[in-house]
C-alpha cells in the first residue's frame, strides 16, 4: 500500500511535501520501528527518483527549447535578424536580465558590441574589448567559457577603466559568455548576465554553449546567404549592364544603317535630318556655319534664339547641353576637319541618353560628309553659272541664243528683268566672296560668278538701289567686313544685261571714290553727280568740296551747329527765304542772321548765280557721300 502511494505521488509529480505523508501515517498508526525505518528508505529512493526524472524533464524542456531556436535560426536569413533573435532566446532561456553579443573585429583584432538585449546605456552598447581584456576578452583569447557571479569583484580577469564604468554604469553583476565558434576560429562571444549575483550552474553554461554553437552555423549561413543574395544583384545588376548595353549598341546600329542607306540612296540632309529625328523621336534643327537654317523637323528653337550656343560646341568639338527658353537642348557641331560647317540641334526632351547623343554625333559626322559633297557640287555648278556669266559679260552679241539656252539649264531666265550688282573684292577674300555670292544668287534665284576679278551678280528683282544694298548687307555679315556694291538695271536680254553692266561698274567704281567703304547704291540714285565723281576723281573731289564748303563744315563742328543744313534747305527752296525758313521751322529773321554767318565764312559773294552754282553743288555731293556711307 506504501508502494502504490509513493508510485502515485511520483505519478502526479506532487511536491516534496506530499512524500513525507507515509511516514506520518505509519507512525500515527503506531507502526514499528522497522516498518518506519523501510518507509523512511522508499521515502528516500522515491525522492532520487523524483530528481532524477525533474531533471530530465528540465532536459527535456531546454533541448526543446534549444531545438526551437536552433530551427528559427537557421530559418533566418538575414544576419542582423539571426543576432537580434540570438541574444533574445539566450535572455529567456536562461532567465537572466540581460543578454549582449560581441564580433571579433580582424582587422583591429578586438571584439566589439554588436546586439544587445535589456541594455539601457548608450556607452555599453559602443564596448570594445581586447583579446585577453575583461571577461568577454578572456573567453576569445581562450576559445572557452567562462562565468562570474560578481564580475566587479572577481580578480581572475584583467579589468580595463571603460568595461568597468560601462558594466558598473549597466548595474550588471553576475555575467556568463561563451565563445561562438565557426570552422575552428572565433567570430564573436555570447554573454548572459544578471544585476544581483547569482552562479551559474554547469548545465546553464552547457546550454548556452550549445546555443552559441547552433547560432555561430545560423550567423555564417545568413552570411554567406548575404553575399549570395549580394552577388546575384551585382549579377542582376550587370546583366541588366549588358542588356543596355546590348540594346544601345543595336539601336545604334540600326540608326547608323538607317542613315547610311539614306546617303548611298543619294539623299539630301533633308533627308537624313527626318530620319534622324525619326530615329530619336525628337525635334532636329541643322544650321550652317552663319546660322542660317538648313533642315528642320519637329519644333525646334529659333536659330536666332541659340545665341553663342553653336559657337560655344563648334569651339568644343563635341555636343553640348543648352536651355533655351527653359527648354534643353543638346547641339552637336559638324565639322570637316578643323572647318566648321554648322551644328545639329536636337530638342523636344529633356533627357538624352548617352546612346542617342552618340547618333546624334554620329549623324552630324555623315552630315559633314553631306554638306562636303553638296560643296562639291554646288563648286561645280558655280563654275558653270561662273561661266555663263562672264561669256554674257564679256561677248552678249556672239551668240545671244546659246547664251539664252545655257542659262535656261540653269534655271535662269536672260529675258526676265535683272538688276545687274558689281562688288568690290579683296583679293585676300576672293574666293569667299565668290562663295557667299553664289548662295545668295541661288537663294533669290539669279547668278553669280567672277568677271574682270568682281563678283558680278545678276538678280531678278525690280530695284536696284535696294538691291545692292541686299547685296552689300549679305556678303558683309557673311564676310564680317564692309562690302561696296554698285546697281544697275533692271535690264533684260544680253546685251541691256552687258550695258547694265557697264553702268553699275561705273557706279561701283564712284562709291570707291567716295572713300566711303560699305556704301551701297544705283546708278540712278548718283545721276549727274555720278558723272562729275567719275571725271574728277576722288582727290579731286575731296578738294572741291573742301574748298567750297569746308569753313561751313569746320564751323558747325566746332560750334554744334547746323549751317551746312541751312545751305540744304535754301537751295532746296530755290533760294526762296519764306520757304526756306518754313521748311527749318525757324523764324525769317533767325534765317537771315544763318545766312549772313555763311556769307562770312564763304565769301560775301557766293550768292553770286556761279558761285551759287559751285556751292550748291558742292552741298549735294557732300550729302551724297553722307548717304552712301
Amino acid at each position: 500500500m506504501a508502494d502504490r502511494s509513493l508510485l502515485q505521488l511520483l505519478v502526479e509529480e506532487a511536491p516534496v511535501e506530499a512524500f513525507d505523508e507515509p511516514v506520518r501515517s505509519a507512525r500515527a498508526r503506531g507502526a514499528d520501528a522497522n516498518e518506519i525505518a523501510r518507509l523512511e528508505a522508499e521515502t528516500a529512493r522515491a525522492l532520487r527518483v523524483r530528481t532524477v526524472l525533474a531533471e530530465r524533464r528540465r532536459r527535456e524542456a531546454e533541448l526543446a527549447a534549444l531545438y526551437e531556436t536552433a530551427g528559427d535560426l537557421t530559418s533566418l536569413r538575414n544576419v542582423e535578424a539571426v543576432l537580434q533573435a540570438l541574444v533574445n532566446r539566450a535572455r529567456r532561456l536562461l532567465g537572466t536580465d540581460v543578454a549582449y553579443l560581441t564580433l571579433f573585429d580582424e582587422e583591429r583584432g578586438d571584439t566589439y558590441m554588436r546586439v544587445t538585449d535589456g541594455i539601457a546605456s548608450e556607452s555599453f552598447r559602443s564596448l570594445r574589448l581586447g583579446m585577453g581584456s575583461g571577461l568577454g576578452g578572456l573567453v576569445a583569447s581562450t576559445r572557452g567559457p567562462h562565468a562570474t557571479s560578481n564580475y566587479l569583484a572577481d580578480e581572475r580577469y584583467a579589468h580595463t577603466p571603460d568595461v568597468d564604468e560601462a558594466v558598473g554604469g549597466e548595474g550588471i553583476v553576475a555575467i556568463l559568455g561563451v565563445p561562438l565558434m565557426f570552422a575552428g576560429r572565433v567570430i564573436g562571444v555570447l554573454f548572459t548576465a544578471n544585476r544581483h549575483e547569482r552562479p551559474f550552474a554547469p548545465e546553464e553554461v552547457a546550454l548556452l554553449s550549445s546555443l552559441a554553437a547552433h547560432a555561430a552555423v545560423a550567423i555564417e549561413n545568413a552570411r554567406l546567404f548575404g553575399e549570395a543574395q549580394e552577388a546575384l544583384a551585382e549579377l542582376a545588376a550587370a546583366n541588366r549592364l549588358v542588356q543596355e548595353h546590348s540594346e544601345a549598341v543595336e539601336r545604334a546600329a540600326t540608326a547608323h544603317e538607317q542613315l547610311t542607306a539614306l546617303v548611298l540612296r543619294g539623299g539630301g540632309v533633308e533627308g537624313l535630318v527626318s530620319a534622324l529625328a525619326g530615329v530619336l523621336d525628337a525635334s532636329l534643327l541643322l544650321v550652317d556655319a552663319d546660322g542660317r537654317p538648313l533642315a528642320a523637323v519637329g519644333e525646334p528653337p529659333e536659330p536666332a534664339a541659340l545665341g553663342e550656343a553653336p559657337a560655344a560646341a563648334r569651339q568644343a568639338g563635341r555636343t553640348v547641353r543648352h536651355e533655351v527658353e527653359g527648354r534643353a537642348c543638346w547641339l552637336a557641331p559638324v565639322l570637316a576637319g578643323s572647318e566648321q560647317l554648322g551644328v545639329l540641334v536636337l530638342s523636344g526632351c529633356d533627357v538624352v541618353a548617352p546612346v542617342d547623343l552618340r547618333i546624334l554625333e554620329r549623324a552630324a559626322q555623315i552630315t559633314a560628309l553631306l554638306l562636303l559633297g553638296q560643296r562639291s557640287v554646288d563648286a561645280a555648278e558655280q563654275r558653270i553659272r561662273g561661266a555663263l556669266l562672264d561669256d554674257l559679260l564679256a561677248a552678249p552679241r556672239r551668240d545671244p541664243d546659246t547664251l539664252r539656252r545655257r542659262a535656261h539649264r540653269l534655271g535662269a531666265d536672260l529675258d526676265a528683268a535683272h538688276v545687274v550688282v558689281v562688288v568690290a573684292v579683296d583679293d585676300a577674300d576672293r574666293h569667299r566672296t565668290a562663295a557667299a555670292a553664289a548662295a545668295l544668287a541661288r537663294d533669290e534665284g539669279g547668278l553669280a560668278g567672277e568677271h574682270n576679278a568682281e563678283t558680278v551678280l545678276l538678280l531678278p528683282h525690280p530695284e536696284p538701289g535696294d538691291t545692292a544694298r541686299l547685296v552689300s548687307e549679305r556678303l558683309g555679315r557673311v564676310l564680317g567686313a564692309p562690302v561696296t556694291a554698285g546697281a544697275a538695271g533692271p535690264a533684260a536680254g544680253p546685251e541691256a544685261l552687258a550695258g547694265a553692266y557697264t553702268e553699275a561698274q561705273g557706279c561701283l567704281r564712284v562709291l570707291q571714290a567716295l572713300g566711303t567703304p560699305g556704301a551701297a547704291g544705283s546708278a540712278g540714285e548718283l545721276g549727274v553727280y555720278g558723272l562729275l565723281l567719275r571725271e574728277a576723281g576722288r582727290d579731286g573731289l575731296e578738294r572741291f568740296v573742301d574748298r567750297r564748303l569746308g569753313p561751313v563744315l569746320a564751323y558747325d563742328e566746332r560750334r554744334r551747329t547746323d549751317l551746312f543744313g541751312t545751305l540744304e534747305a535754301y537751295f532746296a527752296a530755290g533760294g526762296n527765304h519764306a520757304r526756306a525758313a518754313a521748311a527749318l521751322h525757324i523764324h525769317g529773321n533767325t534765317l537771315y542772321q544763318r545766312l549772313d554767318r555763311i556769307a562770312s565764312l564763304v565769301g560775301g559773294d557766293w550768292r553770286d548765280p556761279e558761285n551759287a552754282l559751285l556751292l550748291h553743288l558742292a552741298v549735294r555731293i557732300h550729302r551724297l557721300r553722307v548717304t552712301l556711307r
